[in-house]
């Protein structure tokens, strides 16, 4: 008889973490589009929950066979999938005529689906960067032998990326400037870097203006966004900036009828007045629905991951495994909360979903993919500590 053998290796607390991140989905994302289900789908109402569910399914079966392959083959693959895919993608996606979100962020694929090429640039970036820190340790002070190889591919990505989704260029630099700096790059460097990306950005909103902003994609949301985030520019508002603001204000009513313990699940009165609860604001949802308590217990699920990827830099210090579980597990928990500073209203909002918990397709199946591999760098981990363990008992009996 045929017997299904599934071993789950690596970080115990990490495969915990996710798994309460995918309930913690379904039940925010059933709660938060029951009326918009029932709406679009001809009464069913578990239409996105079976949606999510499925997506869910596909994320967890790619981060368990990810998880399975040895951490130092994704060293291998993402140069190549750097230059031959990513950046393909990313200058197709400036081009092709598909806005979503007011943005022209994703292609359009078949069956009406879509695919967002920068949340493949995020993964295959750090991991190209993570593979040229560890290699380039003998030289990593020297600016032409590392810092250049290192920064060009950033800058390129980074660029690509920013005129529709500054938010992601942004993080993703910030990510990628840490790395360098756990990585031994000199902090002379650094600063130059530093300001040499602050002049260009100096320069680069100057040209906007000169060009009154029309004629550069997506210049007014930003605008409208910092405008309504410090309180000033009210009197002119823009249709967007009053979409922004009225987010905002649900999400306020939303956290205030919170509380401590919150309404209780499927109890959320704003998921019918808050504009996308299922994704940017899903936070403010949970905190509804689940209060102060639910909140810190999601946010202690991302810092578990973050503490256990720590734990691995530890381990290995200079190398690829720990460069890649640093940048991964880092950007995995920046992201999340820039998502939750935005619904409680201390960044301004990005547009940045809650990692494995915001309804979405390629964004949980990528990330997914993402946390399978760190579970693959600790899995290497567990079994060098085996290995010591065996080695410490072999020395005893001797």
């Amino acid at each position: 008889m045929f017997k299904l053998k599934i071993q789950i290796l690596g970080d115990k607390y990490i495969w915990m973490a996710v798994l309460f991140l995918y309930l913690t989905s379904l039940l925010t994302v059933y709660s938060s589009t029951g009326t918009l289900a029932y709406q679009q789908s001809e009464g069913y109402s578990e239409y996105y929950l079976v949606k999510q569910f499925l997506l869910l399914l596909v994320g967890f079966f790619a981060m368990y066979f990810v998880h399975l392959i040895k951490y130092k083959f994704f060293s291998r693959i993402s140069q190549i999938s750097l230059f031959a895919v990513v950046i393909p993608l990313l200058v197709l996606t400036l081009f092709v005529d598909y806005e979503l979100n007011d943005a022209k962020r994703f292609l359009p694929l078949p069956f009406n689906l879509t695919f967002q090429p920068s949340d493949l640039a995020k993964v295959v970036l750090i991991v190209f960067l993570a593979r040229l820190l560890s290699k380039r340790q003998s030289v990593i002070k020297s600016f032409k032998s590392s810092v250049i190889p290192m920064i060009i591919p950033v800058l390129i990505i980074c660029v690509l990326i920013f005129p529709e989704d500054l938010s992601t260029a942004a993080m993703l630099f910030v990510c990628c400037f840490l790395m360098m700096f756990i990585g031994n790059i000199s902090i002379k460097h650094l600063i130059l870097i530093i300001g040499g990306v602050v002049l260009a950005m100096f320069l680069f909103v100057g040209a906007a203006y000169v060009l009154k902003g029309g004629k550069v994609a997506r210049l007014e949301t930003w605008k409208g966004r910092l405008e309504r985030y410090v309180g000033v520019g009210e009197k002119v508002e823009s249709q967007r900036t009053k979409d922004l603001s009225l987010q905002v204000e649900q999400a306020k009513i939303a956290i205030a009828n919170g509380g401590i313990i919150g309404k209780g699940p499927g109890n959320s009165q704003q998921k019918n007045f808050l504009p996308h609860p299922y994704s940017d604001f899903i936070y403010a949802i949970i905190i509804e629905e689940y209060g102060f308590i639910g909140a810190c217990f999601v946010l202690l699920l991302y810092l578990i991951i973050f503490s256990r990827s720590i734990k691995i830099v530890t381990k290995f210090p200079g190398d690829f495994g720990a460069f890649l579980a640093f940048g991964l597990s880092f950007l995995l928990v920046f992201q999340a909360m820039i998502n939750m500073g935005v619904a409680v209203n201390v960044l301004p909002v990005t547009g940045q979903p809650l990692p494995l918990v915001s309804m979405g397709g390629t964004s949980t199946i990528i990330t997914s993919i993402t946390i399978g591999m760190i579970i693959s760098v600790s899995k290497e981990l567990s079994s060098d500590n085996k290995a010591e363990e065996l080695s410490e008992v072999k020395k005893e009996v001797a």
